[in-house]
């Protein structure tokens, strides 16, 4: 922060506040108080005689991009912005957004008489995806200025626009090169937007604004109470619904959704390389080869390819060479058809961005990365990187997609391998945000920031993982199918299980989320390990038996777990007599579950998976595991993920609860030791950094 957050000069007969706090003018208690000391300096300019108006503006290329996330946690620190914009509200002011105008940004922009953006401006009141609402007018001033609507139209969702729809919108008087500039001719004659109320929106707009948030943002409180912020708008006088929505704000900043989205936000924040690995910088990759071009090496590719790397594809024949070139052409024509590039735009990056080659010999382009994404045998990668290290240079990193397959197995037989690591894409990998960053024992330093450095470049989140069987998520993912099973053998059934999880608020259920993959890669997975002679687990048979006696594969078979009519799944009374079956045969009774019970169990296992996990080193944080559920599983992102569960629910608690399940099913269950000395020590997750 500069030592005066907030500027104050005189320009003609305008008062030219800027606030200036890099790097994006967030709203700090120094900058509030900054804002009152302008204000009382604007009163006595105004009433001398010198000035006729206030310009409001921001330093650098930021107008104010919202409140201070340092402040998030703490009690509210006078003076308090509401308070500031009601005087504000009283001074002929025009906001100059020269930037980005978010949350208390775009609500200090509410309080002035006019507003005037420049082209690259943002504009938007994001505060429900962090579990609040607005809580300086925003509620009760959009609605004024825009109309409640169009307000129920950005506000519950969060959304951001820019300044073409904003002026569309009327949030915005003008759109200039100059905003500053602008604001010294804007109109002042406009009464402010406090004076009065909101037009009522039609009858239907609030109703369907409430089932739209029911839908799509399914669980979430804050969004829902905006809504009714809103309508309040059309109804109270200023003063009643500014202090219902302060109300509302602080009520929802101290409860667990907040907390929850908050803990996602810094994580995000706080993701990708390491302290020791942000002094290195990243190697640069301006050519890549991906080996591969099915539906996750064509996605990568394109990806890729989005950010100026010239890619080769690498296939192994002709026939599929041309099923590469196929897969990326369509990836290129859904951009078009989303409007995300033109038809022209699209042909020239196809054409000039890409190199198609096959055959398992010949000579191979220099690049800075080849990456892998073929089928997941161990045989096969052997010798497909023993080929790329054999025509690569010795400089080019060598990464592996790999979901399940042990890293340092597939590494042994290479030449340097401190360049090899893995890169674990989600699927869609063009348009999923995460990548696990697999540090093999050979990695270097240098591989790894540069690996980070590419994820940076492709807008990722990238959490760092060490080398275990499915890294983070997948073996997260495996013990929670694994448990999933279990209840089913005890009583419960595959939509029970669905059901109790989408009511948690996972995007899908376990069994639905198979079906889609398709059961035969989890039963090639569970081959592979010969998971069914495993010592220490309960083997449950009833998915191998899906697979072996049923031959139910999934929505691709047209029955998995459920049966499928015209696409739309229902209850399979085979699947259920099968489960009857190995019940029976396990000498079980069955019985049935609560929904709450099912969630519990199958988050107490992801939990437990998560707490061993970061004990061995393979996680080098509690949130990293967090971020890898969220943006990788679709765990609910208001609900933290599973490590920031367990801290809601108090870690004592946990420990307690895998004790008891222990003593039922001691081979299903354990209080990990991380647990156990953090309970005993009387010690928080967030302790071990």
């Amino acid at each position: 922060m500069t030592e005066t957050p907030v500027r104050v000069e005189t320009l003609g007969r305008a008062l030219v506040v800027t606030i200036d706090n890099p790097p994006v003018n967030v709203i700090s208690a120094a900058v509030r108080k900054g804002l009152l000391a302008a204000i009382d300096q604007a009163e006595a300019a105004l009433a001398a005689g010198r000035v006729d108006r206030i310009v409001l503006t921001g330093a650098g290329r930021a107008f104010v991009a919202g409140a201070d996330a340092k402040e998030f946690d703490a009690a509210p620190a006078p003076p308090h912005l509401p308070d500031v914009l009601l005087r504000l509200m009283r001074l002929p002011a025009v906001a100059a957004i020269n930037g980005a105008a978010l949350g208390g940004g775009l609500e200090l922009a509410l309080a002035c008489r006019a507003r005037v953006a420049s082209a690259s401006a943002l504009l938007g009141l994001p505060e429900t995806t962090l579990g609040v609402v607005p809580g300086a007018g925003g509620t009760q001033r959009l609605p004024r200025l825009i109309g409640a609507e169009r307000a129920l139209a950005l506000i519950p969702e969060g959304r951001s626009i820019k300044p073409d729809e904003a002026l569309a919108l009327g949030l915005i008087d003008a759109i200039a090169e100059d905003p500053v500039r602008a604001a010294l001719l804007a109109d002042l004659s406009r009464p402010a937007l406090d004076d009065f109320p909101a037009p009522a929106p039609a009858p239907e707009a609030a109703g369907a604004a409430r089932a739209n948030a029911e839908k799509r943002l399914t669980g979430q409180i804050a969004p829902l109470r905006a809504i009714a912020l809103i309508e309040a708008a059309c109804k109270l006088p200023l003063a009643e619904g500014l202090a219902q929505e302060r109300a509302t704000f602080l009520e929802l900043k101290a409860g667990p959704q907040a907390r929850a989205l908050r803990h996602v936000f810094f994580a995000e924040r706080g993701a990708g390389a390491g302290p020791d690995l942000k002094a290195l910088t990243p190697a640069p990759i301006t050519r890549a080869l991906v080996a591969g071009g099915g539906t996750m090496g064509a996605a990568i590719a394109y990806a890729l390819s989005g950010v100026g790397i010239h890619i080769t594809l690498l296939e192994q024949d002709a026939e599929a060479e041309a099923r590469a070139r196929a897969n990326v052409a369509a990836l290129f024509d859904a951009a078009v058809a989303r409007g995300k590039q033109t038809r022209k735009d699209a042909d020239r990056q196809l054409a000039q961005g890409f190199a198609f080659v096959s055959g398992a010999g010949g000579p191979l382009p220099q690049v800075d990365l080849a990456i892998e994404a073929v089928f997941e045998n161990l045989e096969v990668k052997r010798a497909l990187f023993a080929r790329l290290a054999a025509a690569l240079p010795e400089g080019t990193i060598l990464a592996t997609n790999t979901s399940y397959l042990d890293v340092n197995a597939i590494a042994e037989c290479l030449p340097h391998p401190e360049r090899f690591l893995g890169l674990h894409f989600f699927a869609p990998a063009h348009l999923m945000k995460l990548v696990e960053v697999i540090r093999a024992k050979a990695t270097s330093p240098q591989t790894l920031a540069t690996a980070f450095g590419l994820t940076r470049r492709l807008g990722k989140i990238a959490v760092e993982a060490g080398v275990c069987d499915g890294f983070i998520g997948n073996r997260i993912l495996t013990r929670y199918r694994q448990t999933g099973d279990i209840l089913l053998i005890e009583g419960a059934l595959p939509e029970e299980v669905d059901a109790a999880m989408t009511g948690f608020g996972m995007a899908m259920g376990p069994y639905a989320v198979q079906d889609l993959s398709g059961l035969d890669i989890a039963y090639a997975n569970r081959q592979r390990k010969n998971q069914a002679a495993q010592p220490g687990i309960r083997y449950i048979p009833i998915a191998d038996r899906m697979v072996e006696r049923l031959k139910r594969l999934g929505r691709k078979s047209g029955a998995g777990w459920m049966d499928y009519d015209g696409g739309k799944p229902k209850p399979s009374a085979q699947v259920a007599a099968l489960i009857a079956d190995v019940s029976a045969k396990a000498g079980l009774t069955r019985r049935g579950f609560a929904a709450e019970t099912i969630a519990r169990r199958l988050m107490l296992a992801m939990i437990a998976e998560g707490f061993d996990i970061l004990d061995e080193g393979i996680a080098r944080r509690a949130a990293d595991i967090d971020l890898v559920l969220v943006h990788g599983y679709g765990f609910p992102r208001w609900r933290g993920g599973p490590m920031r569960l367990a801290e809601e629910w108090g870690l004592a608690t946990v420990a307690a609860e895998l004790a008891a399940l222990a003593v039922e099913d001691p081979l299903s269950w354990r209080v990990p030791p991380l647990l156990a000395r953090l309970v005993a020590e009387g010690k928080a997750l967030s302790s071990l950094g």
